[in-house]
């Protein structure tokens, strides 16, 4: 599967978004954080994610290293994407493919990212 637009949200719909991703490249982290939410997830460069609506309805969490600057949804609480940046310093977006629209994530096979040890 090569790179696709897609286009996703979080639960309500109060935030909705496009991203370019390869979900062919999707990650599971076993983080403090991704393991709870249970997110896989699929990088973009900033450039191939686009906010459609709800920048008003996000609110961030920062943990850890604070690098990395998770989104949800105040109304629903869904994290449906993160920002942050790549290991040489690309900014890019996380998305949750849970939140997007026709893929079934659970389908996926995510390579394992080790990151409750980082």
């Amino acid at each position: 599967m090569a790179k696709q637009t897609y286009s996703g949200s979080c639960q309500c719909g109060a935030v909705a978004f496009e991203a370019d991703v390869d979900l062919d490249h999707s990650v599971a982290c076993n983080c403090s954080r991704c393991r709870r939410l249970g997110s896989v997830l699929a990088f973009t460069p900033l450039d191939g994610f686009r906010l459609q609506k709800g920048e008003e309805a996000v609110s961030e969490y920062l943990f850890n290293t604070e690098t990395i600057r998770h989104l949800f949804c105040r109304t629903c609480g869904i994290e449906s994407f993160a920002y942050g940046q790549m290991p040489d310093g690309t900014k890019m977006a996380a998305v949750n493919a849970n939140c997007l629209d026709g893929v079934d994530a659970r389908a996926l096979s995510p390579q394992m990212y080790d990151g409750a040890s980082k």
